[in-house]
């Protein structure tokens, strides 16, 4: 157990802390989420409900995420959606597709914190917990702004039509003055990650989006461990990656040799979370050669992960879906911000906007009056769990397919699962979840560290390997 956790000394919250399972009867929010989720794959597989769903409220509460949720010197909040059960109805799904990952990996609720565990996150109100986004208020709405690169600060004066701004007071000030869509309009036409806060929930929102557009492979090789090859960076393709590699996966991380995976300069505890056991090989992507090696590599592959806009692979002359029409077997797993399709496909994301435009942020206002960041950029780890089930079932029925995944729509699809109509009845169900948590020991849970496997592997480290790889 991490020194640093509050270890309550009830018996339902050292079960659930040591990773025994506790359930609330007749509630089984895991196992229904798992359903609809292999339904949508059309993966049909039947799912016997059992002992361990745990109550959406427990999930929210031990995996930190309650800790991480709310004003800084007020206690933290529950949120009446059930995404930590949720998470775990992934885990559930991939269990009934015959998928077993090792003990230190299956709790997805207590996943969604082991960021903010490393790096000793805690909650911070309307500011989310990394520190680069905030919530603003505009004229007519709340506004999720990100500004987690150097660059989005350069871009801000332009945004604000040419005002001087230095700090995020003076952006404060000036996003009060505009309306949410005008801000929009702006932010994505600069490429700034900016999301409108309090957008009503869309009941049945796909999670996924699955193309077939090649040729299914045989079930030779659908029987055998696959190998992926990772173009992605920073948090959700990584840990979809990494989930496929515990699964029994061969991953090949494919970086730039300019620009490395922008995660390796942060906490060192947390790539090794996502990259260790990877095999980590790095491409000149600016050179005719480094492409045709990268092309090359991929027609080896059984699935491709990559999580950037579809312009960026486009602009080297490589092609999703005429890649998978043309690699019979070919599983291509693209995760977005908003989509492949315009206009969506050209705006930018990352986890904390990515939350709020999801609905966190609007669900919990609507039960408290409170406007505050839900977790730590929750919409990655949620979305790396959904691609890797998405992927895996892919692979399972023969590939052929281009398998789409939009940070928002994973995170509505959670906010949105069985949704209580009206907001007297959010209301509700937060203080009887909250009560829960409290009878339960977990009103003060922090996030849990992970257990680390070892570092991984330098960048470009298996370059000598490479020809050797194009050659399987």
């Amino acid at each position: 157990m991490d020194a640093g956790l509050a270890v309550p000394s009830s018996s339902i919250a050292g079960a659930l802390l040591s990773g025994r399972s506790f359930a609330l009867a007749g509630e089984g929010y895991e196992t229904r989420y798992a359903a609809h989720l292999l339904a949508a794959l059309g993966a049909g597989t039947c799912i016997e409900p059992g002992p361990a769903d745990l109550h959406p409220a427990l999930a929210w509460a031990r995996s930190g995420l309650m800790w991480l949720t709310g004003a800084p010197r007020q206690p933290g909040r529950m949120l009446p959606s059930p995404v930590g059960a949720c998470a775990n109805g992934v885990l559930k799904a991939l269990a009934a597709l015959g998928a077993q990952l090792p003990p230190a990996w299956r709790q997805a609720d207590i996943m969604l914190a082991h960021r903010a565990a490393l790096l000793g996150l805690r909650r911070q109100g309307r500011r989310s917990p990394g520190g680069s986004c905030r919530l603003l208020q505009a004229a007519n709405g709340m506004l999720a702004v990100n500004l987690a690169r150097a660059e989005d600060w350069e871009l801000v004066p332009a945004w604000m039509g040419g005002r001087e701004i230095a700090d995020w007071a003076q952006l404060a000030s000036a996003v009060a003055a505009q309306t949410v869509e005008t801000a929009l309009e702006g932010a994505r036409l600069l490429g700034l990650p900016v999301a409108a806060a309090d957008v009503p929930l869309r009941d049945g929102i796909p999670w996924c989006r699955v193309q077939p557009v090649g040729v299914r492979s045989d079930r030779a090789r659908r029987r055998r461990a696959p190998r992926v090859v990772d173009l992605s960076s920073l948090w959700a393709g990584p840990l979809c990656a990494q989930i496929l590699r515990q699964l029994g996966a061969s991953v090949i991380k494919v970086e730039s040799t300019r620009r490395p995976d922008g995660a390796r300069a942060g906490n060192a505890d947390f790539f090794d979370l996502l990259n260790a056991g990877k095999t980590c090989v790095a491409i000149d992507f600016s050179s005719a050669g480094g492409v045709a090696r990268l092309r090359r590599l991929i027609e080896t592959a059984d699935i491709v992960i990559e999580a950037s806009r579809p312009r960026a692979l486009r602009q080297l002359g490589i092609d999703a879906e005429g890649m998978v029409a043309d690699n019979p077997g070919l599983s291509w797993i693209s995760i977005t911000g908003h989509g492949r399709e315009e206009p969506g496909a050209a705006w930018v994301a990352f986890g904390d906007d990515a939350g709020v435009g999801g609905g966190l942020s609007s669900v919990l206002a609507r039960a408290t009056g409170e406007w505050v960041f839900c977790g730590d950029a929750i919409a990655d780890p949620l979305t790396g769990l959904h691609a890797a089930l998405a992927a895996w079932c892919a692979h399972a029925v023969g590939g052929g397919s281009l398998v789409s995944l939009a940070m928002r729509d994973v995170v509505e699809c959670c906010a949105a699962w069985e949704q209580t109509p009206g907001d007297d009845a959010l209301d509700a169900r937060m203080r009887h979840w909250q009560g829960l948590a409290v009878a339960g020991g977990l009103l003060d849970c922090r996030p849990q560290r992970p257990i680390l496997a070892g570092p991984a592997r330098a960048h470009g480290a298996d370059n000598p390997a490479l020809d050797e790889l194009l050659a399987c």
